[in-house]
């Protein structure tokens, strides 16, 4: 009787130590703020910015995928890649508008230049 008592107990504690385990919660909150940054710095105007900001997407979709069906490790893995991706497409932007800006200057000073002579 004591072995059968003892038997419930260690089934028992089982039983609550798995279901008392969940699945580690994926933190993405610094892949969707650079997402958000990108798109605010412009990024779906400058096309190779704009590609970079769908793979972010995508990885990050990815990410919630991978988490979802119990792989933390290649989760993380995409969100790093999300992150990386909608900072890259966060530089390509203010590239494309530091462009614009040095030629826009360019041309205002060959148009002094032109008015001084």
């Amino acid at each position: 009787m004591r072995n059968v008592m003892i038997a419930g107990i260690l089934l028992l504690a089982m039983a609550v130590a798995g279901c008392g385990s969940s699945p580690p919660v994926l933190v993405t909150e610094s892949s969707t703020s650079a997402i958000r940054a990108a798109q605010e710095a412009g990024a779906n105007d400058v096309p190779q910015a704009s590609l970079h900001l769908q793979l972010a997407k995508e990885e990050l979709t990815l990410a919630q995928d991978f988490s979802a069906k119990g792989h933390p490790d290649k989760a993380k893995s995409q969100l790093m890649r999300a992150e990386v991706d909608a900072e890259l497409a966060v530089l390509l932007s203010h590239e494309q508008a530091d462009k614009s800006a040095a030629k826009a200057a360019m041309e205002r000073v060959h148009e002094l230049q032109k008015s001084n002579q």
